[in-house]
């Protein structure tokens, strides 16, 4: 377990999470937050934005990537190849390519991609747009902290993998079933992992999205795995 200093995370809704940075800066991951439902409307806007991540090129992660590019102008935005492509084909700049496996330093940050089980596209004027393959970003802050956002992704044996390799400390699942895990899938995740804590996300924003924290709590007491679960309404920070 790390001692140092940890990031300020606020969900923002779904998928959608802002974190500030010990040293201030904001990275914000999965810029979607106009079309967001579940996105406090007070906080659909930045004092500044100093890097973006996006882990697939679904619409719900995705969606205001242009706009808050263009608006915010961080210096770094983090994705595949393909979405970085299709982002500077908009004219967005300081696009920051990888591919799963590869790391690289953002704001101070380790940022590895990895692996996720998912698809990724995007539909732009009735025509569809390769995304490249869907990803999760483990993300190692200056002094050790670790945290793993896993985007959009069904549960996969590598997770322990991740787990060895990275050693996060809190991930960031999704619960919702559907189109990703749901609770019981998520609490194995956890235990792969070895995290000591979980936000879940991706579940409550619209009906299909069935999954429930406290499911997830129940899953987890009934694998044995002691892991806490961060219940985080879209607004609340930890």
């Amino acid at each position: 377990m790390s001692h140092s200093p940890r990031p300020r995370f606020t969900f923002l809704g779904h998928s959608t999470v802002r974190c500030d940075l010990p040293t201030g800066e904001v990275a914000l991951f999965e810029p979607w937050v106009g079309g967001n439902p579940m996105c406090p409307e007070e906080l659909k806007s930045f004092e500044r934005i100093d890097a973006m991540l996006i882990t697939h090129a679904h619409s719900d992660h995705m969606g205001d990537a242009v706009e808050l590019a263009k608006r915010y102008r961080p210096s770094k935005i983090v994705a595949s190849f393909e979405i970085c492509e299709w982002l500077a084909a908009q004219g967005i700049e300081n696009v920051a390519p990888m591919n799963i496996g590869g790391a690289q330093m953002i704001l101070g940050m380790r940022v590895s991609m990895v692996r996720a089980e998912h698809s990724s596209g995007l539909v732009e004027g009735g025509k569809f747009f390769d995304g490249g393959v869907p990803t999760g970003f483990v993300v190692k802050i200056s002094g050790g902290y670790t945290f793993y956002h896993a985007g959009d992704t069904g549960l996969f044996s590598d997770m322990q993998l991740i787990g060895e390799l990275y050693r996060p400390e809190l991930a960031f699942l999704p619960i919702g079933d559907l189109f990703t895990m749901d609770p019981h899938q998520a609490a194995r995740a956890c235990r792969f992992l070895g995290v000591r804590q979980v936000v879940p996300i991706h579940w409550g924003t619209f009906p299909d999205l069935t999954g429930k924290p406290e499911t997830l709590r129940k899953e987890l007491r009934d694998l044995g795995v002691t892991c806490e679960v961060l219940e985080l309404q879209p607004g609340e920070s930890y």
